[in-house]
């Protein structure tokens, strides 16, 4: 038994150790406060809107023409410009039968432009949240 160290002979192994880590992964719940508190608030304010509104009538004139022709000359509806004319016929009694143009409708279409004002009310909503924390309840 000496002082010094002793070394290992050819009968005893040489022992290496061999580390491993191991690792565990979990979860915890953790209070993070104990809330929120949401305000809403609905506000109203007026508009005013200013509208083109069209609208369309028809104006009906009647235009007396007494004019007589042939049985297969009578004139069809059509259209002068903008006016659409529909003859109306009528027979009439002669020694022979022949048809006369009594009168034509004469039908325009009139465009008529106006304003229109009115104010509405509109509604907003605004949102505030406040938090509840442990923080803010050890001051109070």
């Amino acid at each position: 038994m000496s002082s010094t160290p002793t070394e290992p002979s050819e009968q005893e192994p040489v022992r290496i150790p061999v580390v491993e880590e191991q690792l565990a992964v979990g979860t915890r719940v953790v209070d993070t406060g104990r809330g929120v508190r949401v305000h809403k608030t609905v506000t109203e304010h007026p508009v005013t809107i200013d509208e083109r509104l069209l609208r369309e009538e028809l104006r009906v004139q009647h235009v007396p023409v007494d004019r007589i022709v042939g049985a297969g000359e009578a004139p069809g509806q059509h259209y002068v410009g903008d006016t659409l004319v529909i003859p109306v016929l009528e027979e009439v009694l002669v020694v022979e039968r022949k048809v006369r143009i009594k009168e034509e409708l004469h039908i325009t279409r009139v465009r008529h432009e106006e304003r229109h004002a009115e104010t509405v009310s509109l509604k907003a909503e605004r949102v505030e949240v406040e938090r509840f924390d442990e923080a803010s309840d050890s001051g109070a």
